[in-house]
């Protein structure tokens, strides 16, 4: 079965609602593709070796978190980008990037997807735009310490994170929260919610004294590792609606 470019693009920006949010580059149709659609590929990045991948999968059309295009670059079309445009071109291939609203859908998005996955309740959402999420374990028993909820942290996610804890030893921790990818300046907000811990993937300097000073614990996942969920499961949700085919395609990424 296949349907129209356009009746895909139209049921992602009915499920995501980009019009919603301020963002940091445009949400939706980015390269426009052949008009019909077979089979959709989704991944994190629009990477050359995610086009490359979904060619060799006879992808018509790609979604991704991540697009070619962001506030502040050149405009110019030369070297990588060159490169991957090309790709996508000579394909025929279309890409879809969506961002802030791919984060902060609240089922299929990213920050919901790695919430579901860690085992955790969202309670309530807290930050700019209200993309972070607040809430606790399943379990309701909470973790008895940072290095307890770090363990949990790397057999969920498949990698050890980065964590500065608080100086007064074995804090409980019952309050989670986290955003997906480089939240890391969601860090003050979350205190002052009320959490015992923040989960995002990426740390930056300042985040260290904090977590010392403050008492809350500050863990860096990865940024590639928090925002694997979001792509296929948005992708999954349209292609069976519309009856397309979908598969997603992980390109590993240490960052």
């Amino acid at each position: 079965m296949s349907v129209h470019r356009d009746q895909l693009l139209a049921a992602c920006q009915s499920l995501l609602t980009p019009e919603r949010f301020k963002d940091y580059g445009p949400n939706g149709l980015q390269v426009e593709g052949k008009a019909q659609v077979k089979k959709l590929v989704s991944g994190v990045t629009a990477s050359k070796a995610l086009i490359e991948a979904a060619i060799d999968a006879q992808a018509d059309a790609i979604l991704v978190h991540h697009g070619l295009f962001w506030r502040g670059q050149e405009g110019t079309v030369t070297g990588w980008m060159k490169q991957r445009l090309r790709l996508l071109l000579a394909h025929d291939i279309s890409l879809l990037a969506y961002h802030l609203p791919l984060d902060a859908h609240p089922e299929w998005g990213n920050n919901a997807q790695l919430g579901q996955r860690l085992g955790w309740r969202t309670d309530s959402h807290f930050g700019e735009q209200l993309l972070g999420c607040l809430g606790q374990s399943m379990e309701l028993t909470g973790w008895s310490s940072a290095q307890a909820l770090a363990t949990h942290l790397e057999h969920g996610l498949g990698r050890a994170p980065v964590w500065v804890g608080p100086t007064d030893g074995a804090r409980p921790i019952h309050r989670v929260a986290w955003c997906s990818g480089g939240a890391q300046s969601y860090f003050e907000a979350a205190i002052a919610a009320g959490a015992d811990a923040f989960v995002t993937g990426e740390i930056s300097e300042p985040q260290a004294h904090l977590a010392r000073e403050t008492g809350v614990a500050f863990f860096a996942c990865g940024h590639h590792a928090t925002e694997r969920y979001g792509a296929p499961a948005v992708a999954q949700q349209v292609a069976a609606q519309l009856g397309l085919a979908h598969a997603f395609i992980d390109i590993d990424n240490p960052a």
